[in-house]
């Protein structure tokens, strides 16, 4: 007994506790299902699906494509890729139409059909659509070294899931007519972008992001004598412009871009830069795009820009105004221009403002 004793006493604590007991197949599975919609951001939950994926079939890379809600190009992309550890990293990019690796994922969505592949890369591929009353939303695929034949049911059980919920997802935070994101979706993404720097600074410590770090600039839209477009053709010619104009924003700005409308005939996109002069140029090139399009029986269209820099110290809704005061500066103008609030300011055309420390409730 004593030796017994004297050989516990030995053993390191560790030992002693009990062991943790990897969870079953099914539990793993139930567990990653709860993860992902438990999320009710969108770009967080493409992201826990392929990092979900990627652990439990196992593979070594999994990406998600997302379609555009014309269904003529891709919207988003995800790719969820392991390291030399073994540790994965999710991300969004641009989705680059051209590249012909995408080609497979193109025929997964309009065939609609799950299909595996073996490259001669040695690699396996499955690629499953996602899909939602008859229609593709986008697909996934998935890679790895070995074969992926008993993960198809996994794959399109996730696929399922998703589209049912990114379904419900997206008719609370988009516009119901245009697909972008909606005025109430605006305002949370403002929120997360300032919660960082919830303190307000005085207006002297106003600053853009750190070297090299593109800033955020917040640009509002509007289109030129909405009011007279629906009193001369109605307002179903007027819904097609508002249409037509989202579709415009979809392929004028960056994947990165977020794009909402605000209300109305009035649009916001919230846009990376590394400067003044790249951000004016985009915006710039949108307007001309716009002006450049024949819009259906009512012919051409124009609209009028305004934008101002998300600084570090701002509050949301000053922001908005700023972007608002350069919008209202392009109108009385003569419309179908652009301006930005600094620009206006350091000319001298707009009085600078204070930093607001009050609450103001916009929506």
């Amino acid at each position: 007994m004593q030796e017994a004793s004297g050989l516990a006493w030995a053993l390191p604590v560790a030992s002693l506790l009990p062991r943790p007991v990897p969870l079953p197949a099914h539990a793993r599975l139930l567990d990653s299902v709860a993860s992902f919609t438990h999320h009710r951001d969108i770009d967080a939950l493409d992201h826990s699906l392929a990092l979900s994926l990627a652990e439990l079939a196992p593979a070594r890379e999994v990406l998600l494509c997302k379609r555009a809600v014309d269904g003529r190009r891709l919207e988003s992309l995800v790719r969820c890729v392991a390291d030399a550890t073994g540790e994965f990293a999710v991300g969004a990019c641009d989705p680059d139409e051209q590249d012909p690796s995408l080609q497979p994922v193109w025929h997964c969505m309009d065939s609609q059909r799950s299909h595996v592949v073996a490259g001669e890369d040695g690699c396996h591929r499955l690629y499953v659509p996602i899909l939602h009353e008859g229609r593709a939303l986008g697909a996934l695929q998935l890679e790895s070294q070995s074969t992926l034949d008993g993960a198809r049911a996994l794959a399109e059980g996730f696929a399922r899931i998703y589209a049912n919920y990114i379904t419900l997802l997206n008719e609370s935070e988009r516009d119901k007519l245009t697909g972008l994101y909606n005025r109430r979706t605006f305002e949370r993404n403002l929120q997360r972008m300032f919660r960082p720097t919830a303190v307000a600074r005085r207006p002297q410590e106003r600053r853009a992001s750190g070297p090299g770090t593109p800033a955020v600039w917040l640009a509002i839209f509007d289109i030129d004598h909405f009011k007279r477009i629906n009193d001369t053709y109605g307002h179903i010619y007027g819904d097609e412009v508002i249409l037509l104009l989202a579709q415009q924003m979809r392929t004028g700005f960056r994947q990165s871009d977020v794009l909402f409308r605000f209300g109305g005939e009035e649009f916001v996109v919230l846009l990376g830069g590394h400067d003044e002069a790249e951000v004016r140029g985009a915006l710039e090139r949108f307007r001309e795009r716009v002006a450049n399009c024949v819009f259906p029986q009512v012919g051409h269209v124009t609209v009028s820009v305004g934008y101002a820099l998300a600084a570090v110290g701002d509050y949301p809704e000053t922001v908005i105004d700023r972007a608002d005061k350069a919008l209202y500066y392009a109108k009385e103008h003569g419309r179908n221009r652009t301006y930005g609030y600094e620009q206006l300011v350091a000319r001298g055309d707009l009085a600078s403002d204070a930093v607001s420390t009050g609450s103001i409730d916009l929506f």
